[in-house]
């Protein structure tokens, strides 16, 4: 019967630390915090404590749990609980790759599991427990039948049992999926690595085509641009060919035409000559007729 009662008990003070941290954390968060990592309305590591305080205290150290004394008890507690935490911590790390809590922002911490403020309000939480609700649930037992202890604490590990091997499935589950995830992506991750260190490769090598096309597209711009300059100096020689048989031509009409020029002056000076010496005659002719006509007496 002392067995059922423990896993009462261990029931009742996981769900009082469900409550206490569900309460405390959403007033923290300022939204509704379900805490705990199975589905039921307990936290497991609250039980696990308030218990395991119960039999040191009231069975191995045997004292009067009234008379004890609040400092012993604070000490105990606070060391307690930052065993228990930071083993539950490390343990469901290990287990589901998965942190519950993380004291990693709060002053002396130890790896994010545990840290003196938490410990010093678990040892508060400790006294309370040893000279308030331990006693007061030790007085309880004398008004509950044994038979119903153990009828309560059947039920209760039947449904604790299913709850955790719920969410025992559940977080394979999900741990399954999180690791075919984490799978997927180092695939995809190494794909991309694979892509990025051969980018300079396949850079270098589009580099390298884009320079030899344009090596090539020179190589024809050149030959074009000769090709053109041939051309051009062809047409320079033709047309230069043509300008001096033209100019020769010019020249040739114009020497011709010179020449004709040359004669007619030539010409015109004779018959100018001719017509001098005739219009010398006719001077001579007429002073003489004009002499013969002054003087008739002389004939």
């Amino acid at each position: 019967m002392i067995f059922a009662q423990f896993f009462v008990e261990f029931i009742f003070y996981s769900f009082l630390g469900w409550v206490w941290e569900s309460i405390y954390c959403t007033i923290k968060e300022k939204h509704w915090q379900d805490r705990g990592f199975l589905f039921g309305p307990y936290c497991p590591i609250y039980g696990s404590c308030v218990v395991g305080a119960e039999i040191l205290f009231g069975y191995i150290l045997k004292g009067d749990l009234q008379g004890m004394s609040v400092p012993l008890i604070f000490i105990i507690a606070m060391a307690g609980s930052a065993v228990a935490e930071y083993a539950t911590s490390w343990v469901l790390e290990k287990r589901f790759h998965a942190r519950w809590w993380d004291y990693s922002s709060m002053p002396l911490n130890l790896n994010g599991r545990i840290c003196l403020p938490a410990s010093l309000g678990f040892g508060l939480a400790g006294v309370f427990c040893v000279k308030v609700l331990i006693p007061f649930m030790s007085e309880l037992h004398s008004d509950i039948p044994g038979l119903a202890y153990e009828g309560v604490a059947m039920v209760l590990a039947m449904i604790f049992g299913a709850d955790f091997a719920l969410t025992e499935a559940s977080l394979n589950s999900l741990l399954k999926r999180l690791e075919e995830y984490k799978a997927d992506f180092n695939e995809r991750a190494q794909e991309k690595y694979v892509r990025i260190s051969e980018a300079p490769e396949v850079l270098a090598a589009a580099i390298s085509e884009q320079r030899e096309g344009f090596r090539e597209k020179k190589a024809e711009l050149g030959q074009e641009i000769r090709q053109k300059g041939a051309e051009i100096r062809q047409l320079a020689e033709e047309s230069k060919e043509k300008r001096d048989l033209a100019a020769e031509e010019f020249f040739s009409k114009l020497n011709g035409l010179q020449i004709s020029k040359l004669k007619n002056i030539k010409k015109f000076k004779h018959e100018r000559t001719e017509d001098n010496e005739k219009l010398e005659l006719l001077k001579s002719k007429i002073s003489s007729f004009r002499i013969n006509n002054d003087h008739p007496t002389a004939k």
